[in-house]
């Protein structure tokens, strides 16, 4: 899923290619994907656009009259830009957008539709599709204390809740915990302030550079290849690959699509945790530590 880093250098694409252009029309493709029905669809079409920014992690284009145009990728979803209409059939075409510049493409992977296309009116509108959580590289130390402690949680859930905190997913949730050498399972409420300050700084750090990082690669041009799995992460999606820090093999959590990676040496004191459907199957024989683990692979 395309999370903050990722929305942030797409938002910025757009802005420089329809702020000041006229949204000539919006084709949709797919009858999943248009979530909102007042006002119509068409009442968009012929409108200037004045603004491009982000909501979570949607990306919502401003248009004259009050209106905003919010799309959430979801997990699958990507855009592209082109030049010329796209061609009729393509089974992963959702929406065509045409503007006066160009025109916008909102695909999406595989069979599942959770892409999502919105037309709202006015700031309440836009607010309405704001799940309410804090700008994590807005708000300082004090308030996100305060976010993360108003319930417990699990870091990984606290970080990827967008009610808590705004724009971060399941990769970057990854690495921010690494860099902050804290358990994914570790709970809100029993951080020390040393590791409060550390997580808020490595949210800090890991957005930053990770923006600065894609809008480099993009070079200028509209960003392609937009992916969960980065080539210079450190954990995430490298299970079974050693740790950039220990060089111990990163370790994972899977349940239902996802996973959380993670380093046992660095984060966890060397505990494994429990995966959940393997530690269902393995019962008692399921390794505690770095060390059972490797013993069990030599029996």
């Amino acid at each position: 899923m395309p999370e903050l880093p990722d929305v942030t250098v797409y938002i910025e694409a757009l802005r420089r290619r329809v702020v000041g252009f006229k949204l000539k029309s919006v084709s949709v493709r797919s009858p999943f994907l248009l979530r909102s029905t007042t006002p119509p669809l068409s009442a968009a079409h012929g409108k200037t656009v004045h603004g491009v920014r982000r909501v979570g992690k949607q990306i919502a284009i401003g248009l004259e009259g009050g209106l905003w145009l919010v799309m959430h990728l979801k997990i699958a979803g990507r855009l592209h830009w082109q030049e010329s209409k796209p061609k009729p059939g393509g089974r992963n075409l959702l929406a065509a957008l045409e503007f006066e510049s160009g025109w916008l493409w909102l695909t999406e992977a595989g069979t599942q539709r959770r892409a999502a296309l919105y037309l709202v009116e006015g700031e309440q509108g836009l607010q309405s599709l704001d799940a309410g959580g804090i700008e994590p590289l807005q708000c300082d130390l004090a308030e996100f204390d305060a976010a993360l402690r108003a319930s417990n949680h699990t870091l990984k859930r606290a970080l990827t809740d967008p009610r808590i905190i705004s724009g971060i997913g399941n990769a970057y949730s990854d690495e921010i915990l690494f860099r902050a050498q804290l358990s994914p399972v570790a709970m809100t409420q029993k951080l020390t302030a040393g590791e409060m300050q550390r997580l808020y700084t490595a949210v800090r750090d890991a957005l930053i550079e990770w923006t600065e990082r894609l809008r480099e690669q993009a070079g200028g041009e509209f960003p392609e290849g937009v992916t969960a799995l980065r080539t210079g992460m450190a954990v995430h999606g490298r299970y079974g690959q050693p740790c950039p820090r220990c060089g111990a093999k990163v370790q994972r959590i899977r349940y239902a699509a996802n996973e959380t990676n993670y380093c046992a040496r660095c984060q966890t004191g060397g505990r494994l945790l429990a995966d959940r459907a393997l530690s269902r199957l393995m019962h008692k024989d399921w390794p505690r530590t770095l060390d059972e683990l490797e013993a069990l692979k030599r029996r």
